[in-house]
């Protein structure tokens, strides 16, 4: 019996010993993900079109798309693949599915499963772009927008009448 406590202090500190290490490794796995989530390879902007985006994944649902890239006509295309994590960012790139558009992106490194996306392309915002270039120096407007239709009910505007009087 004069054996018992000195053998409850050792599996205490033990035990303890345990749960320090594991307190380590967690802040150490919490540290680096802090990292590679803030940090960005590199940043940088894409043209083209995006001809394929949709929301995919078994467990964790990320934004995948492609962007059309091409810089001469009769070229062959260079596809942009690209993971969208905020949905007000994929909204955005729905509505202009179609257009040409300039896509702002961050290179992430490091991250340890695809279920931070398929890619490591991770689009932060988007803009519409207005003319098309064909070649240097040469532009081409984009279409305006069809003209405002009258609502149902709606009078007429006055036209003024045609010919003699």
């Amino acid at each position: 019996m004069v054996h018992a406590a000195p053998v409850r202090r050792q599996r205490g500190a033990a035990a303890l010993k345990i749960l320090l290490v594991f307190v380590v490794l967690a802040a150490l796995l919490a540290a680096y993900f802090a990292v590679v989530l803030n940090w960005n390879y590199s940043t940088g902007e894409r043209a083209g079109w995006v001809q394929k985006f949709s929301r995919k994944g078994w467990l964790c649902k990320t934004w995948e798309g492609e962007l059309a890239l091409v810089t001469m006509p009769g070229t062959t295309q260079e596809k942009f693949a690209f993971t969208v994590w905020d949905d007000a960012v994929a909204e955005r790139i729905n509505a202009a599915m179609g257009r040409r558009v300039t896509l702002h992106y961050e290179q992430k490194v490091g991250l340890p499963t695809s279920c931070f996306g398929e890619t490591r392309h991770i689009v932060t915002g988007i803009k519409v772009v207005e003319d098309i270039p064909l070649a240097p120096g040469i532009v081409v407007p984009a279409p305006a927008a069809p003209a405002q239709t009258a609502p149902p009910g709606a009078q007429p505007s006055a036209q003024p009448p045609s010919g003699p009087r």
